[in-house]
């Protein structure tokens, strides 16, 4: 039981496919040769796009547990170390290691996490997006798959957003 008195549900769902960028290495993007300076930042978009992503699930778990447990939800009590209380911990390093690739300087990749996973924080918690999300988190629920396809959640997003 937790602090509401309602039953903790060990529920793990995850997401299969769906990174704009599926394959990691594609070392050192600010060292490779592109034809162009546009391939190089369109690359750096679908990695930053990835991240976000990676950073959305653990922050809506975060989320829910501060509005069930009636706690303030805001970006400096729930930071990205405090994702790994949220199943976050993998997604996490994901997404350290998305930056590592393209963000060499430390200093510079840390400043980076933090506008993204300012981002992501902004995603979860604009209304529209959290009444998206709750569906979701709803269907998973009661659909009780552990793995879900990219394509699967996309028809139950676009189900709701067509309601």
């Amino acid at each position: 039981m937790n602090n509401s008195g309602q039953k903790e549900h060990p529920f793990f769902a995850r997401v299969e496919g769906g990174r704009v960028v599926e394959n990691l290495p594609v070392a050192g993007i600010e060292h490779n040769h592109f034809a162009t300076e546009l391939e190089k930042q369109d690359l750096k978009l679908a990695y930053e796009a990835d991240v976000i992503n990676l950073l959305a699930g653990p922050l809506a778990e975060a989320k829910f547990v501060a509005l069930r447990d009636d706690e303030i939800f805001n970006p400096h009590l729930v930071n990205i170390a405090a994702l790994k209380n949220y199943g976050g911990h993998s997604d996490v390093d994901k997404a350290n290691r998305y930056l590592e690739y393209f963000v060499s300087n430390v200093g510079e990749r840390e400043l980076k996490m933090n506008s993204l996973f300012e981002q992501a924080f902004q995603f979860i918690d604009e209304f529209e997006n959290w009444k998206c999300i709750k569906h979701f988190a709803n269907y998973l629920l009661e659909n009780g798959q552990s793995i879900i396809s990219c394509e699967e959640a996309s028809a139950v997003f676009e189900e709701f957003l067509s309601v």
